[in-house]
């Protein structure tokens, strides 16, 4: 039977691939063919089934050109990792320089070193890169040893059965078994499933961090099969899309032997890395393998950035060589001129050239110059790049383990997945954030509604929830009075990447501990946002709805009978349940497939969803293109055969479950288990909850029919038809379904309402329906004033002959590749059209905690604040006064354009006040003094204002704005704005955002930041750092941020004058020795000076040093200022301490010079000193920068000082010859038997760092900077303390700012823009004083801070 079935294979394939036709039309046709095949290659993928191929030759099977599911993620071999990992290291400039001096010192003529002791540094240095390299790439090694040799089951046609193998030999083409809890080795498309109702549910965490189950269908094909998928009698061919790292996206169709063709979606896919759960077995045929696999692709590693300071430093380096060309040029010059006195007569120590004649003056100096690139090539800090690397790898250690920035309720810690842009936290101007899930919770409770232009206000609910944050406040307060809990000892949990076991779960654990934060976020949101207290006349009308329809039902009379206005309280709660795409499951059981076996178990009460199930929008806001994300539904081609066929009138007893006893609106009990809902979004959670608390719950849902209970009614069974998911673009979605009361094909939309109320039926058609758009859209404003987010629930009814029309035009939507989205976006355009408004609903999204208290210090840091967000304008105003971003004093300038009016007229616009009430009673006001500006923009405006013509006027608006608030904005309009201030005003930018419409911005900015909250980790996975909350920003920059920008700067000075000061004391020898090149320096010295004896005190100052305390930084904002300045690293401050070197460097020099003139002491003794001195002046000049002592200070200098000594007392008393003629034998240890060298270590130090600390202490006594007097604050008594910084928070009035120039009054408002102006005055007190009463010993502080 088999061999049959081949022979048949073999006959379809025969067209394809054989030719019959005379000769050379054959050959004519197959080159002709090869050519449509490579150009189609080119756009799409074709897979066959590798069955078909296994006794044929490698050649022959289409499929070999694809790639295996081996991966490797390392970068080297055995044979490549030395030649490869020195042509990475040599990208690095600065080693391809020291290198070449390292090899110009093995020419004979100007060599100044031992050539071998040349090398010794920068030999050093590439050793330890390559071996850290070497190291991570052994992880990875072993990591993908692990994760290739995990066994799948995989189809044998030779077997004739599933057999295991390694997931390296799994190849495209080849089909897999797939069991719960495993992990699946490839990108699979799903044909058969164990499930009933041909679904699989997998877990995605590894991909985007969501941890609710997800359903994937078998394709549409193969879903009605009667028996167990056979892979022998597998005949169809796969045309996909190209391998890409869209997650949310995959398009192709499945061709079969009849020559029919079926779409494939992104639900079809089964991506690698993701977890089989709740299906027993599923089976697939892999499409993409290995490092071309969705998550392969986008396994991009961390991500690398060059830091602000960083540019400046390498402008200084610039500097540095320039300076070091000098020196050598004159150096050069100096040496031609010596060598040119002497004329004929050459000195008896002169050099010959290697053939033994006499170098001219001129080449003896171009010959010096090269010498002297080598002595003095420790001007170039060759040990800097590699400590800035260490300093950095420290800091973000530490960052890490501040438990401050550490969330309980999460169980996350702050990410840095950026290691070399820390210091640019510390420097931030602009911040551009997001507002849901950033600002706020992104955990919606159901608040309001409004049915048929009926509002039902809910007060019961209200009451309720008030009730719970004033228990939840009042706790607040009595733990902040009581003090913290101690913490666990665990301080971090650990989510392994690597894949072990197929049994692991690749969730990460979470800690069971609780804590009162955490227990107190918990209860309140279970009560908040599962508990809905029904509103009396809303529930009153649903039990009269169902019992009118109960009642129809027994009478067999017509649904069309029911009032309108109960008719649309129905069709409201039908919406809410089953327009989503809500997943039930059992909490007993989360990972375990649900067996409903009796019309108890589907009785489900009260509901409960896993705490953190409610992930976010990924799957669907993440396309920025049109209707990519429609979800696939049952196949249309049946759809629109079950339509032709002549429907049979339809027993509505069929439609409905057993009838279930009356609902009161109490409580009611589950008796075997209750079921969990998992939503894809917040919204959609909240509202399925809402819906369960009018008794209309949702208790099942399959791929081709939803099932619902309803009061007196019991179970309802909805034939899905067509589901249309959400997207950024279209902003709502649909279903089809049939009526089972009705048997009408209705269409239930859900959305926006600036989209929604734009495709309502118009008003005209009726009283009734003008009257409930009217009303809906009032209080629709009302819901935005108060903060509430909106959305707009709306049906429609179409005929048999409507929908199949509408079916025919979608399926070659579906159905085709190029330009798919445009054509969706069009077909669902067409569906969802004179729509029926039903009602609205108002949610609320929390504040998240300590937000505005955030906003406020951000802000007196220096920070400006923008918020670029989607919500609807009303919204988002409100939710910004609400955290402090909008200020009741400021003026709100709000920019709404009607028109394409707006982009002629924007370039005349300039900003007037108002004559409004407030602005006329405040007639003491002159009237050309304004206020501080908050500007309000809505998304058409903002397109307008982006054009090329009119960015510039916009920006000089924005710019004079305190705060500036972008609603209705889309994903690319975020990252074109964040993109303008950055290009245009040359400022540092921080993005910050929690979901996947936030990537680009996230991405475009300098330093972007993700909230791990409800929209999943996509967020996460594009930024450089990862926040679990919002108020944790400020800590991150006003602290974290401060500090290692300074402690970097710092160092990076602290580099150039320590080598600066060093090379000086050669080159004033120079003038000694006839400019020969020659050192009095042991070239042991010189060359190991920089890289041991003085490298760890700055590396402990680097990592620890902290100019002001945490408390004080945060208490006191402004501070932040002097990051953003650049106070500490200024142009200037590098010359300053090049001259301040050179000063140095002469003190060091003469001192010893004349304390041993006309004495007989040899060269070395004379020149280990100046070594010791320059050691003790840098260590003790660092010590005089240093802000903070530790313990860890003081030893890593007494640490380079023992080393110092150690190595030279060794190295002179066992070198005697080292350096012929002179030796450095015994040196050391006569120098400490003479007094005077202990004298010259004592003055030469303080001669030299006399005019550094008298600057400094002058400069902190007379005019000190604000971080100098934060770090006096710090050394003051804590009561003090606290008495000066509330003194600097009184308010003092002044006079109002004068206007800026762009201001005008003039001119009116333009045409086509509608600019509020919003002004609420202040107190009319001039001036408001407060006298402290502090020491007198303080006063001096306090005034210099004030």
């Amino acid at each position: 039977k088999g061999a049959v079935c081949v022979n048949k294979r073999k006959d379809w394939r025969k067209p394809l691939f054989n030719t019959t036709e005379d000769p050379g039309m054959a050959k004519a046709s197959k080159v002709k063919r090869q050519r449509k095949k490579k150009t189609k290659e080119n756009k799409t993928r074709t897979v066959h089934a590798n069955l078909l191929y296994d006794n044929a030759k490698g050649e022959e099977n289409p499929n070999r050109h694809y790639a295996n599911n081996k991966i490797k993620t390392t970068k080297y071999t055995v044979l490549s990792f030395l030649p490869k990992n020195l042509f990475e290291q040599f990208h690095r400039f600065a080693n391809v320089y020291f290198v070449f001096i390292a090899l110009l010192n093995f020419v004979p003529v100007v060599n100044a070193f031992q050539p071998e002791l040349a090398l010794a540094p920068v030999v050093f240095i590439l050793s330890v890169t390559a071996i850290k390299d070497l190291w991570e790439d052994y992880r990875r090694h072993r990591s993908d040893k692990e994760i290739n040799h995990m066994d799948c089951l995989v189809y044998s046609r030779a077997e004739r059965s599933y057999v295991e193998k390694y997931w390296k030999e799994v190849r495209v083409g080849d089909f897999i078994r797939l069991r719960c809890n495993e992990i699946l080795p490839a990108d699979v498309l799903l044909l058969s499933s164990s499930d009933p109702d041909r679904l699989c549910h997998i877990e995605t965490a590894t991909l985007d961090g969501e941890t609710n189950l997800k359903q994937r269908q078998v394709v549409r094909s193969f879903f009605d099969l009667d028996c167990d998928f056979d892979p022998i009698k597998y005949n169809s061919i796969i045309e996909c899309e190209k391998p890409n790292n869209d997650l949310n996206r995959f398009r192709g169709y499945i061709i079969h032997r009849s020559g029919r063709r079926d779409a494939l979606y992104k639900e079809n896919l089964l991506l690698r890395g993701c977890t089989i759960r709740n299906t027993e077995e599923a089976v697939g045929i892999v499409i993409y393998a290995g490092h071309e696999t969705k998550a392969m692709l986008n396994n991009n590693g961390p991500r690398y950035k060059r830091s602000k300071l960083e540019r400046q430093m390498n402008v200084d380096v610039f500097w540095c060589v320039i300076i070091l060309l000098v020196m050598c040029l004159f150096a050069a010059v100096g040496h031609g001129l010596w060598m040119f006195q002497y004329g004929d007569k050459r000195p008896v120590f002169d050099v010959l050239s290697p053939d033994g004649t006499d170098l001219s003056p001129i080449m003896s100096a171009i010959y010096l110059f090269l010498t002297m690139i080598i002595v003095f090539q420790v001007l170039i800090p060759i040990s800097l790049f590699v400590s800035i690397e260490i300093v950095k790898i420290c800091q973000v250690y530490f960052i890490h383990q501040d438990m401050e920035l550490y969330d309980e309720e999460t169980d996350s810690h702050l990410q840095c997945r950026a290691l070399n842009i820390t210091e640019d936290l510390g420097q931030m101007q602009y911040i551009f954030s997001d507002k849901t899930g950033t600002l706020t919770e992104n955990k919606m409770v159901f608040r309001r509604c409004t049915v048929a232009g009926v509002e039902y206000s809910h007060d019961a609910n209200a009451r309720r929830l008030a009730m719970y944050q004033e228990m939840d406040s009042e706790e607040e307060e009595c733990t902040s009075h009581g003090g913290t809990l101690p913490r666990r000892d665990s301080v971090t949990s650990h989510q392994s990447a690597r894949v072990v076991l197929r049994s692991q779960s690749t969730k990460s654990h979470r800690r069971t501990g609780s804590r009162a934060e955490a227990k107190r976020a918990s209860i309140l949101s279970k009560h908040t946002a599962f508990n809905i207290t029904p509103d009396p006349q809303l529930l009153d009308k649903v039990n009269e709805c169902s019992s009118q329809m109960d009642f129809m039902r027994f009478h067999s009379q017509p649904m069309s009978q029911l009032p309108s206005d109960l008719a649309d309280v129905i069709d409201f709660f039908i919406a809410l349940t089953i327009c989503n795409t809500v997943v039930v499951s059992s909490p007993n059981q989360p990972r375990q497939k649900v067996q409903l076996t009796s019309t108890k178990s589907i009785q489900s009460n009260h509901l409960q969803v896993n705490k953190g199930s409610s992930s976010s929008l990924i799957t669907n806001r993440s396309s920025n293109k049109g209707c990519s994300s429609m979800l696939s539904s049952p196949s249309a081609e049946s759809t629109l055969t079950k339509l032709d066929e002549e429907q049979p009138p339809r027993d509505l007893e069929h439609n409905f479950g057993p009838v279930l006893p009356c609902y009161d609106g109490k409580a009611w009990n589950l008796e075997e288990g209750e079921l969990r809902y998992e939503a894809e979004s917040p919204d959609e959670a909240a509202l399925v909850y809402a819906a369960r608390a009018y008794k209309c719950s949702l208790v099942g849902r399959l791929p081709d029919q939803v099932t619902m209970e309803l009061p007196h009614l019991g179970k309802l069974n909805f034939e899905l038809l067509h589901t249309l998911g959400f997207d950024s673009t279209r902003k709502r979605m649909s279903v089809v379904v049939r009526h089972p009361l009705t048997d009408q094909i209705t269409v239930y939309t859900k959305g926006a309402d600036s989209v929604i109320m734009d495709l309502i039926k118009p008003p005209d058609t009726g009283k009734r329906q003008k009257k409930i758009v009217n009303r809906t859209q009032n209080y629709l404003n009302l819901y935005a004033a108060d903060g509430l987010r909106t959305l707009c629930i709306a049906k429609k009814i179409m005929s048999k002959e409507q929908y199949a029309c509408w079916l025919q035009h979608h399926l070659e939507a579906e159905t085709a590749i190029q330009g798919r989205e445009e054509l969706l976006f069009e077909s669902a355009l067409r569906l969802e059209t004179n729509l029926q408004l039903l009602g609205a609903t108002g949610i609320e999204d929390r504040l998240q905690d300590g937000v505005p208290e955030t906003i406020a210090s951000l802000r007196k840091a220096g920070l400006q604040i923008w918020v670029l967000t989607g919500d609807k304008q009303e919204t988002a105003v409100n939710i910004a006064y609400a955290c402090k971003l909008l200020d009741p004093e400021e003026e709100i300038l709000t920019l709404n354009a009607d028109s394409q009016a707006f982009h002629s007229n924007f370039t005349t616009f300039e900003i007037y006040p108002s004559s409004s009430p407030s602005s006329s009673s405040s007639s003491h006001t002159p009237p050309f003094m304004v206020h501080r500006l908050g500007l309000v923009i809505d998304g058409r405006t903002l397109a307008y204002a982006l054009d090329k013509s009119l960015e510039d006027k916009f920006l000089a608006v924005a710019r004079s704005c305190r705060s500036v608030l972008c609603c209705r904005s889309t994903p690319l309009q975020k990252s074109m704005v964040v993109k303008l201030v950055r290009n245009k005003l040359k400022v540092m930018t921080l993005a910050i955002g929690d979901g996947a419409n936030d990537v680009s911005m996230i991405q475009v900015a300098d330093v972007g930041v993700g909230i791990s909250g409800q929209e999943g980790m996509q967020a996460v996975m594009a930024s450089d750092f990862a926040l679990p909350r919002f108020r944790y920003l400020q800590k991150l920059l006003l602290v974290h941020g401060h500090w290692c920008y300074s402690r970097l700067a710092n160092m990076i000075l602290y580099f150039f004058y320590k080598n600066a000061m060093f090379v000086a004391l050669i080159f004033w020898y120079q003038f000694y020795c006839g400019f020969s090149g020659s050192a009095m320096i042991d070239q042991w010295y010189l060359i190991f000076f920089n890289l041991m004896f003085s490298a760890f005190p700055q590396l402990i100052t680097g990592t620890l040093d902290k100019d002001v305390s945490a408390e004080t930084l945060q208490q006191l904002p402004q501070l932040y200022v002097n990051g953003q300045n650049s106070e500490e690293y200024k142009p200037y401050m590098f010359w300053m301490n090049m001259i301040d070197a050179f000063y140095q460097s002469l003190v060091c020099f003469f001192i010893p010079y004349f304390a041993y003139a006309d004495s007989d002491v040899d060269l070395f003794t004379w020149g280990t000193p100046f070594t010791t001195l320059a050691l003790f002046t840098i260590l003790v000049h660092l010590g005089i920068e240093t802000k903070t002592w530790t313990w860890m200070n003081w030893l890593s200098i007494a640490f380079s000082i023992a080393l110092f000594f150690t190595v030279a007392l060794c190295y002179n008393a066992s070198c005697p010859t080292c350096y012929s003629p002179s030796n450095p034998y015994w040196t050391m240890q006569r120098l400490l038997q003479d007094p005077l060298f202990y004298l010259l270590c004592v003055i030469t130090p303080v001669a030299a760092l006399l005019p550094r600390y008298f600057y400094r202490a002058c400069q902190g006594t007379l005019f000190p900077s604000p971080v100098q007097v934060g770090r006096q604050l710090d050394k003051l008594p804590a009561e003090t303390c606290r008495n000066i910084l509330s003194l600097s928070r009184v308010k003092v009035g002044s006079p109002l700012s004068p206007k800026p120039p762009f201001l005008s009054l003039a001119k009116p408002s333009p045409k086509g823009c509608n600019i509020k102006d919003q002004r609420s005055f202040p107190s009319s007190r001039a001036s408001e004083v407060l006298y402290v009463l502090i020491p007198a010993e303080t006063c001096f502080s306090a005034e210099m801070y004030l």
